[in-house]
């Protein structure tokens, strides 16, 4: 299981120690919610702070945009040091023309749908997508409760995936825990996000270890 975890939920005026402790644990990617106050009601970080956290870790850098017209910031994200830029299908009406700027910037391309919008309509981009991440709460804040028919539709996904024969990873955003991890492991998740279930821990690099056995 790839374990990314949410930066969004450390402790900000502490974000070059938090860094560090996710560089030295079991974590696969660094998870990088960029909001703008538009597509979703909050804003958090602008590139200065995503280039403070490639100073400290080496990780792959999951940057997942929630923001309105993401193809005009494609490559200041690559600049940042962004490795996968997954922007959301609902703020996306040329969806292919934006996965091949992303991929033509040097990074590896994702699609985020969130929790309304069906699995189907990827079918015709799958094959271009190296990654699909499910929003599993609605999203703009961190710490909500995980939405169950996440789990039928990561089947779903699985499903169209093998069908199109497309090397997409699934990625989970929103109400990871351990209980909620296996039950996504189980129906075809191989990345999970967590924010609050990671930070708000008492030993997070523990955690994060638990989560990778799922």
């Amino acid at each position: 299981m790839i374990i990314s975890p949410s930066v969004l939920s450390c402790d900000f005026g502490n974000i070059q120690r938090d860094t560090e402790m996710l560089h030295q644990s079991e974590a696969d990617w660094l998870h990088i919610d960029v909001m703008d106050g538009v597509f979703v009601p909050n804003i958090s970080f602008g590139f200065p702070v995503l280039e403070a956290i490639r100073k400290h870790s080496n990780k792959v850098m999951d940057v997942h945009l929630m923001i309105q017209n993401p193809d005009k910031y494609i490559l200041d994200f690559k600049k940042s040091g962004a490795d996968i830029l997954t922007v959301h299908y609902e703020t996306c009406p040329h969806l292919h023309r934006t996965i091949g700027a992303i991929k033509e910037a040097g990074m590896k391309a994702g699609v985020a749908l969130n929790p309304h919008t069906p699995v189907h309509l990827l079918e015709e981009i799958i094959q271009d997508l190296d990654l699909v991440l499910i929003m599993s709460v609605n999203p703009g804040f961190g710490g909500q409760k995980f939405i169950h028919a996440s789990i039928a539709k990561v089947e779903k996904l699985a499903k169209l995936i093998k069908e199109k024969n497309s090397h997409a990873i699934i990625e989970i955003d929103g109400g990871v825990n351990l209980e909620t991890g296996e039950l996504l492991a189980e129906a075809g998740a191989q990345a999970l996000v967590a924010g609050s279930f990671v930070f708000n821990s008492a030993d997070p690099q523990a955690t994060i270890s638990a989560l990778k056995k799922l």
